[in-house]
């Protein structure tokens, strides 16, 4: 059984990622938790311990939680009725980075799913800042929904790299699962500046061939000096319709999208965006 968090501060934005979640999982037995997070804001500003007044402010938080996970729950229910999935949900009083940690230290998920900006979205930025916190935080997968994306089979995957780190069945488990699942093409993109790979690279390369042996699969090496550029063009060409890549600290990935080029790329990024944690 697959345990998916689904984290919502019930705006349209993560009632899409939560829609999209029960559909890509619709034919697997899951149970998905609600999860809503919350601080006042003055707990939040100066980590004060809480005065009387807010005890009474966390409590009337925590009931407009509580309410909303279940109104959320019910419409889930109503909406999807699939026999298969379960429907649970957490309210917690704390920051939803902390929270999620906690979480993981209890390896109560599978796989982080949630929208890419919460309620007060700002459309030139690729991510809100929660979802780049889990993302940087989070122990496992996480899939990050762009707003207003509609649902379609994930029948093309696209997996950029450079080949730079050693592949493991466990970090490749979520993109051959998916690949199975849907009669998926994985799209193993390379882009370079330079004619040949190292002999590190050409070694990760075939490792990668191993693990894809029973996907179907392809791999795609482009010359470009713009990683973004060459990404956003493979993606329109081959109407990929999910974008994979392993958090791996001092790769392109690192440099692509928490530097200075996450404003170029946010422009392009219109399909789920699934990121893998390099230590799996």
């Amino acid at each position: 059984m697959k345990r998916i968090l689904l984290p919502t501060d019930f705006s349209q934005n993560s009632w899409n990622a939560i829609s999209y979640a029960l559909q890509l999982f619709k034919d697997q037995t899951c149970t998905f938790t609600l999860l809503n997070t919350y601080t006042p804001i003055i707990y939040q500003l100066e980590s004060a311990q809480l005065s009387a007044a807010q005890f009474g402010l966390q409590d009337a938080m925590k009931e407009v939680s509580e309410n909303g996970l279940e109104q959320l729950k019910n419409r889930i229910e109503k909406e999807f009725n699939n026999p298969k999935h379960i429907i649970a949900y957490s309210s917690a009083f704390n920051t939803l980075t902390e929270e999620i940690n906690a979480l993981n230290d209890g390896n109560v998920m599978d796989m982080i799913i949630m929208g890419t900006q919460g309620a007060s979205g700002v459309k030139e930025i690729l991510f809100g800042s929660n979802t780049i916190h889990v993302i940087n935080k989070a122990k496992c997968p996480v899939l990050a929904v762009p707003n207003d994306y509609e649902f379609e089979p994930p029948h093309e995957i696209l997996f950029p790299s450079d080949y730079l780190i050693s592949f493991n069945k466990k970090q490749l488990g979520s993109i051959i699962s998916i690949a199975k699942q849907f009669q998926a093409r994985v799209n193993v993109l390379h882009i370079s500046t330079r004619p040949e790979l190292t002999s590190i690279q050409k070694y990760n390369q075939e490792q990668l061939k191993t693990h894809f042996k029973e996907t179907t699969h392809l791999f795609h090496n482009v010359r470009n000096n713009y990683i973004p550029e060459a990404i956003a063009e493979f993606q329109q060409k081959s109407r990929i319709n999910l974008l994979v890549m392993i958090n791996n600290k001092h790769s392109f990935f690192e440099n692509l999208f928490f530097k200075s080029n996450i404003k170029h790329i946010g422009f392009h990024l219109n399909v789920p965006f699934l990121v893998i944690p390099s230590n799996l």
